[in-house]
């Protein structure tokens, strides 16, 4: 086994785990698990070298981690500059910042400042989205419908914490949430929103519960991308905001999806994702762009999370604790059961 130090658009560990290389180094690699295009074309191995390069470790224990053990661990099919091997090899500017000029594969140019010269072939599309979209009703969070745990006087609310795949178990009482005609809905001034959980693969009943530290004011946002069963999942502040996040995904058959609440004047956004809901089969380059311009807008409801949708695709995620939404209702991660 290796420790892997990764960091991605909203889970980070390195500077938790960074300290070990000094002294095993032979059993680390670098990992960029979970990040989205726009942070990939900005950079991700060589900004972990030149991390650990400026934290003072030896440039040779880095260039072993990233470049010779994961070769050797997962006995991958790439030159190590040995006799015999292919030319394998990037060429940087220099070992401190770690400015990749060029990339060569079996001795051929592949990227060069920054472009890459790589072919991009189409792909099939396979896909398993089985849900009709969803009336506005079907997100509505009636009082008498809540876990055995629950009272009238108080409601559990996952609590999401900005660069972390946990969630914290708050318990909160009722008047934190807003309470209108029998229904429960989110108060954007505590900030304890509604999260939803659509099953994809066949219509059944939402899962509603509430969550903390997404900061929107208004709107929502949904997406597709939902380990480890990528359901569709939405946070938001109006219902109908919710439904129309959740609805322009499954008519896409999946993606992320901006929502604003409607007669304000602006319209959402959908990024498709058609390949199995998690993936696009259009150009990387072009979706890192279109993906920055959707993460704006999420932004723009007023979250301060550094990435609201990776954040978002880790609020589904049951072997995870504190407590989490599956399609099937609220899940304890750390008794292992139902709530």
């Amino acid at each position: 086994m290796k420790i892997l130090i990764r960091e991605g658009s909203a889970a980070k560990n390195f500077e938790a785990l960074i300290d070990l290389m000094n002294d095993h180094w032979e059993m680390m690699m670098f990992c960029s698990d979970d990040k989205h295009p726009d942070s990939l074309v900005a950079g991700h191995i060589n900004q972990l070298c030149a991390r650990a390069v400026a934290k003072g470790i030896d440039i040779f224990k880095v260039l072993q981690v990233a470049c010779i053990n994961p070769v050797s661990h997962y006995k991958l099919d790439v030159g190590l500059l040995k006799e015999g091997d292919a030319a394998d090899f990037i060429v940087a500017e220099d070992l401190i910042n770690f400015n990749i000029l060029q990339t060569y594969i079996d001795g051929n140019l592949v990227a060069k400042d920054g472009v890459s010269s790589i072919i991009c072939s189409p792909s099939s599309i396979i896909n398993n989205f089985s849900c009709d979209k969803k009336p506005i009703e079907a997100f509505k969070y009636k009082l008498d419908k809540w876990g055995e745990e629950e009272s009238y006087e108080q409601v559990n609310v996952m609590e999401a914490l900005d660069g972390q795949l946990i969630t914290n178990r708050l318990i909160k009482d009722i008047n934190e949430v807003i309470i209108k005609d029998g229904y429960l809905e989110s108060n954007p001034a505590t900030d304890i929103l509604k999260i939803v959980v659509v099953n994809r693969y066949n219509n059944a009943p939402v899962a509603k519960s509430f969550i903390k530290n997404f900061g929107f004011k208004s709107g929502a946002i949904a997406s597709s991308v939902a380990h480890d069963s990528h359901n569709i999942v939405a946070v938001g502040v109006e219902d109908e905001s919710i439904c129309d996040a959740v609805n322009k995904i499954i008519e896409c058959q999946g993606g992320i999806a901006v929502s604003f609440p409607f007669g304000k004047g602006r319209d959402g956004a959908v990024l498709p994702l058609p390949v199995a809901g998690l993936m696009s089969n259009e150009d990387g380059y072009k979706i890192a762009h279109d993906y920055t311009a959707i993460d704006a807008m999420a932004k723009s409801l007023g979250s301060s999370l550094a990435a609201p949708f990776m954040t978002l695709s880790f609020m589904a995620l049951l072997v995870i604790p504190h407590l989490k939404l599956s399609d099937k209702g609220l899940f304890d991660g750390d008794s292992f059961q139902f709530v």
